[in-house]
């Protein structure tokens, strides 16, 4: 790992502060930045989440997709979590803690907004960190790349009604354009950009050498990794920005929100564990696994909520709290797994 991974919560943790710093002194830059969108959908954190994404889909090879027929249980057990389990526990969770625990310190509209913040989290599986999480754990590389690549592949068709169904059931209008423009352009451009690119750096290694160990490809997402880490770091610096003046009058609100998705990621780590030992997975498939259905892929669900509900509504702080909750949670459950490997032996 370098010194980025390592360190990420610290990282992450300094870009808030920093956020939160630079949005008290200087609202009026915010507010501009703000002001920069198009159907919604602001220019600048589009330019910088792209930064993160587009790397990321450089890595995962569809080609790979094919033996997954040898070893279908470790893509059961990951696509049942991330969708028939973990969307709707983390819809039940936002609407027992907001509707419910936390009713008397939360007014309706803004708890409306942290349910739908929790929920885009909810039904966005990793697409990013996974490779990180399953190299710490030391999972199979190559089915680890099956499993984000089918995920990907279904997200695009079910993100947006699986999102517009649990939004509904909360009472909370969906525009359709406004979401579908958002899966079109943080998962599908990215995904056919990723895949074209990954096919052209093959092709151009294969003319000198074999390009089965994918050098080209490495060298080139290693060269853009500077980016994504500016593309991350500055994106939470906006974010918490943006939504300064509300932490800072409101600092309870962080914690009120990062208590469900504490409870949610533990949760549906514990289920997809026990699932996996049920169901006799070697340690190196069912980590990644469950990684994937624990994790989230917040750069999609930070666009979303921005999208729909505007830059400094309860959904957008609810997905950037998800951001800083699920490092330091998730480096926890990766020594949990790495602990608890005799398990599976």
């Amino acid at each position: 790992m370098g010194l980025f991974e390592r360190y990420l919560s610290v990282w992450v943790g300094m870009s808030i502060i920093a956020g939160v710093i630079l949005g008290s002194y200087f609202p009026a830059v915010f507010e501009h930045v703000a002001a920069l969108e198009y159907a919604h959908v602001n220019i600048v954190v589009a330019v910088l989440i792209w930064f993160m994404v587009y790397p990321m889909m450089i890595q995962i090879d569809f080609s790979s997709i094919k033996d997954v027929g040898k070893k279908p249980k470790g893509l059961v057990l990951t696509l049942v979590v991330n969708w028939l389990i973990k969307p709707f526990t983390m819809a039940a969770l936002g609407w027992l803690f907001f509707k419910g625990f936390f009713a008397d310190w939360v007014d309706p509209q803004s708890a409306n907004e942290y349910i739908a913040g929790m929920i885009l989290l909810g039904v966005a599986p990793c697409t990013a960190m996974v490779f990180v999480w399953s190299q710490m754990t030391k999972g199979d590389a190559n089915y680890t790349l099956v499993q984000v690549s089918i995920n990907d592949i279904i997200m695009i068709f079910a993100f947006a009604p699986l999102t517009a169904l649990l939004l509904g059931v909360s009472d909370i209008h969906v525009p359709w354009d406004t979401l579908l423009l958002s899966v079109v352009l943080y998962v599908v451009l990215p995904l056919v950009a990723g895949a074209l690119t990954r096919s052209a750096l093959d092709k151009k290694q294969s003319v000198t050498s074999s390009s089965e160990d994918h050098q080209a490809v490495n060298s080139f997402v290693a060269k853009l990794k500077p980016w994504s880490i500016i593309g991350l770091l500055a994106t939470v610096v906006l974010l918490f920005g943006f939504q300064a003046q509300s932490i800072l009058q409101q600092p309870q609100t962080i914690v009120l929100i990062a208590i469900p998705l504490i409870i949610q990621t533990y949760g549906i780590f514990a289920i997809a564990y026990f699932m996996a030992k049920r169901m006799k997975l070697p340690h190196n498939v069912a980590a990644p696994a469950c990684m994937i259905g624990t994790s989230n892929f917040f750069e999609l669900a930070v666009a979303v909520a921005i999208s729909l509900f505007g830059l400094h509504s309860g959904a957008a702080l609810a997905t950037v709290v998800g951001v800083l909750v699920e490092v330091p949670v998730m480096l926890s459950l990766v020594y949990f797994a790495n602990r608890t490997r005799h398990w599976f032996d």
